[in-house]
This record gives C-alpha cells, sequence and structure tokens, in this order.
C-alpha cells in the first residue's frame, strides 16, 4: 500500500496539471502551497510568485482582491467567491476544506474559472438549445403532420389556395403569404416547404415582430467574434446560416425596421449575409417564405416599407381569407381542436349539434386562432362532456339567435319576436284602461314569454332579446309576483 501511495505522491503535481481547472492549494493559515499549470495559464501569475507566500499577504499586495481560506477555515464548508485580479481578470473561487484524521482542517483547495469563459460556455449552451428547438419543432412538424394528407382547414376555397401553394412550392421561388391575423399562414408555410424538395432539411421560423430593433441583425444574420460587447469570443450563427439549405419563414416581414430591410433585400437579390462587425459575405442557400397582416402597398405609399423589396418579395403571392368567408371550415376545425385538447386534457368533450350551428353563425374577428382558443376553453371549463349553447360566450349566442328571427317575422326592427302592430292586430296588446307604463310592461311580459316559448331557453331568450339573464329573470319575477 506504501509503494502504491509514495508512486501516486511522486506524480501528484503532474496529476494537478492534467485539470482543466485552475487549482491553488494552502495550509489552514493561509500558506501557498501548490498552484497547477491551469491556475497559471488562467490567471497570468506563476507559481515562483505565489508559493510559499500567503494569501493575506498577497491580498494586501494586490495580486487579488479578494480569498476564501479564512470563511473555508470559519465556516468548515465550501465557499464560493468572485475574484478581480490585479491584471483587471475576473474569476470565480471555490474554497473546500481538506480535513486530517482528528477533523481538523488541514488544507483548504480552491478551484478556479475563468467568468468569461463560463459566460462563453452559457452563451454555447444557448446556441444550442436554439438549434435544438428548431430542430425539435422541425421533426414535431413532420411527426404530427396529417398521414392521409387531409387537413381540418378544408373549404372549396382553402383547396385551391392548397393546390396553389403546393404547386409553388416545388421551385424555389418566394412566397409571400397574406391575410389576417390567425388565418393559418403558418399552416400554409409549413406545407409550403413539406411540399418542397427541402422538406429533409430544416424549416426556421422568424417572427420579425417580436425581436428588437438593437438585436434583430445580429439575429438574422449573426455577428463576428468580439463584434461588441459582451459578444461570444466564437462570434455567432444568425437565423439564415441555421436554415442553410432548408426554408426560413418571414412571419410579420411587414414589421421590419426600414434599415433591416435594405439588408434582407441583400440577401434576396445575392443569397448571402454579413455578419455584423464582419465584412466578408457568406453564401446561403435558403428557400424563402414571407407573411404578413398589413398591407404592404398601404405601407409603401406611406414610405414604411421599401418598394423594391416588395416587389422583390411579390413572386408568388397567396390570399388567405378569413374565416367568416369559409364557415363551411368550422365544423372541421372544431372536431380537429376536439381531438387534440380531448387527448390533452384526458378528456371526451364532443359538440351539441345546436352549439355548431352557433359556432358557423359567428363571424370570428380572430380566425382560426380564435376558435382554437375557444376550444381549448371550452374543453377545459366545460362541466360536462358536452358543449352546450349556453357554454357558448353570449355575444355568439346573440349573433344566431338574431339571425334565426327573420325580417319578416320580426317587423323590421330586427330585435324583437313581436312589435307593437303585430301584438295589436293579434289582439293580445290591448292599450285600454291602461297608462302607458302599465302597457309597456304587459307588452315587455308577452315579447319575453313568446321569445322563450320559441327559444325553449332563458339563456338564448335574453341573448336574442339583447338583455342579460339576470335583467331576463327579474322581470319575469315582477311579473309573477303581481299576478
Amino acid at each position: 500500500m506504501y509503494e502504491y501511495h509514495q508512486k501516486l505522491s511522486d506524480h501528484m503535481e503532474g496529476v494537478l496539471g492534467t485539470l482543466d481547472d485552475g487549482l491553488y492549494v494552502t495550509d489552514k493559515e493561509g500558506m501557498t502551497l501548490h498552484v497547477n499549470s491551469s491556475y497559471e495559464r488562467l490567471t497570468g501569475l506563476k507559481a515562483v510568485e505565489l508559493v510559499g507566500k500567503n494569501v493575506r499577504d498577497l491580498l494586501d499586495e494586490g495580486t487579488f482582491n479578494a480569498i476564501v481560506n479564512p470563511q473555508v477555515i470559519e465556516k468548515r464548508e465550501p465557499v464560493t467567491e468572485l475574484q478581480v485580479l490585479g491584471n483587471g481578470k475576473r474569476v470565480v473561487l471555490r474554497g473546500t476544506p481538506v480535513f486530517n484524521e482528528y477533523k481538523e482542517i488541514a488544507l483548504v483547495v480552491t478551484t478556479v474559472r475563468d467568468v468569461t469563459l463560463m459566460g462563453q460556455m452559457r452563451e454555447q449552451i444557448k446556441e444550442q438549445k436554439k438549434l435544438l428547438s428548431i430542430y425539435h419543432e422541425h421533426i414535431e412538424s413532420i411527426t404530427t403532420s396529417n398521414k392521409d394528407g387531409e387537413s381540418p382547414y378544408s373549404s372549396n376555397q382553402r383547396d385551391e389556395i392548397a393546390d396553389l401553394v403546393k404547386r409553388v412550392a416545388t421551385t424555389d421561388a418566394i412566397i409571400l403569404l397574406l391575410g389576417e391575423t390567425g388565418v393559418g399562414k403558418d399552416w400554409f408555410a409549413r406545407m409550403a416547404h413539406e411540399s418542397s424538395l427541402r422538406k429533409d432539411q430544416v424549416f426556421l421560423k422568424v417572427d420579425c415582430g417580436s425581436i428588437s430593433e438593437t438585436l434583430i441583425e445580429s439575429e438574422l444574420f449573426g455577428y463576428a467574434p468580439g463584434a461588441f460587447t459582451g459578444a461570444n469570443r466564437q462570434g455567432k450563427m444568425g437565423h439564415f446560416e441555421m436554415a442553410h439549405k432548408g426554408t426560413i419563414f418571414l412571419d410579420e416581414i411587414g414589421e421590419l425596421p426600414m434599415p433591416m430591410q435594405a439588408k434582407l433585400l441583400r440577401v434576396l437579390q445575392d443569397q448571402e449575409v454579413v455578419r455584423v462587425g464582419s465584412s466578408t459575405p457568406k453564401k446561403v442557400d435558403v428557400r424563402i417564405i414571407a407573411a404578413t397582416n398589413r398591407n404592404l402597398e398601404a405601407e409603401v405609399e406611406k414610405g414604411n416599407f421599401r418598394i423594391d423589396l416588395y416587389y422583390r418579395l411579390r413572386v408568388a403571392v397567396v390570399d388567405i381569407p378569413p374565416l367568416r368567408e369559409n364557415p363551411e371550415m368550422i365544423p372541421g376545425l372544431i372536431y380537429h381542436f376536439l381531438e387534440r385538447f380531448n387527448r390533452k386534457y384526458k378528456k371526451e368533450v364532443t359538440c351539441h349539434p345546436e352549439s355548431m350551428r352557433i359556432f358557423m353563425a359567428y363571424r370570428w374577428p380572430g380566425n382560426i386562432r380564435e376558435l382554437e382558443n375557444a376550444t381549448q376553453s371550452l374543453v377545459v371549463t366545460c362541466q360536462g362532456n358536452e358543449i352546450d349553447p349556453d357554454d357558448l360566450a353570449p355575444c355568439m349566442q346573440a349573433a344566431y339567435y338574431q339571425q334565426r328571427i327573420q325580417p319578416e317575422e320580426a317587423s323590421g326592427t330586427g330585435s324583437v319576436p313581436f312589435p307593437e302592430a303585430e301584438a295589436m292586430q293579434a289582439g293580445l296588446f290591448d292599450m285600454s284602461g291602461k297608462t302607458l307604463k302599465q302597457a309597456v310592461l304587459e307588452y315587455e311580459r308577452q315579447v319575453i314569454q313568446k321569445t322563450i316559448d320559441q327559444l325553449g331557453s332563458v339563456t338564448k331568450a335574453s341573448a336574442a332579446l339583447g338583455i342579460n339573464r339576470t335583467t331576463l329573470f327579474r322581470k319575469m319575477r315582477e311579473e309573477t309576483l303581481k299576478n
């Protein structure tokens, strides 16, 4: 056993020199016993300048501004501290006590790490996570795509647009998707990628409206080593380089600041990018799909969008109509979203036929995205296993039930099913012997009762009459008490 210990002792300095971290060893009084080669390389200080000196004296001399030995001795446990060296370099110290057989502290071993290097490692990890996220999203889009080729977004008009996108996708032409927020531009962009020759490569979506003006250039085009304070020492790839050989989807391109529009134009024309802080162009091979909910022609006239970029983008233009113009899509979308959210929340919620008719009557200003969020909310909040009309928002119910009260049945007001003229003619509205207030109350009672009888529900009646349920119940209760 002694022989093995002796062999290890003979080579201990060499063993400590193999460590990547700097190592600083003192006794319990703070006398420097050893520093390894990694410490010398990391700090610029040499072993001959330190060994045999007390760390307190080195602190007083200004060799560094902080030590951990006294705290380690006092606490008898590891201590971490930030240290600034005399040359301005910053390092992190981690001092750990080493105990002898009597449980007394014999040594303090301090590992030393470069803060700058740690920051670079964090940046590299962040970049790796971003790349993993991109590839995970790409893989997910492949694995979740509908195997039978059918889509919940189907309608005659929508299918014609899909056919156009698929035809254009086989080329490398720029695709410009136009339409209101929530109409499904993302879906068409992904479909274009999956129908292209680049379908096995990365599909990278960039939301141009969510990146600040100060960061968008470095995010899109990357930056060179040391381009600015805090930059990664190795530099950084931008989105265009990440999407090399694949497809980049520039969502909300109408939000791009004017300076960035000029730089993007160069990418479209020359298929090359220049990193921030560099003058060397790098060739990139990417398919570009752009989308916006803005009227780009109007933005050009206002001076908010470059006319040359606008015409460069107008190669294959796809105008996607809002959901209100394609109500036949709604049932397929509802069933699709119900299936997804039932699976997610482990529920078995279905949609009542009357609720489906209400869904189809609503105008959906937020389009497919609003429908998706509404379905998710209903699956989560629905008390039973069926979405009943009463579960729907009052604005949806009102839109539907107002449509059911036809003008020829409603006297031209479009809001109540029993106007005065019709009521009088039917002998139901008799003014004789009544004050105006009494006559109005009588008429109001008949309208409420008739509406409830027609629609079969207090909720539906309140929506059709444009009053809330509480008011309707109060009026009914007053009439009951009067009788």
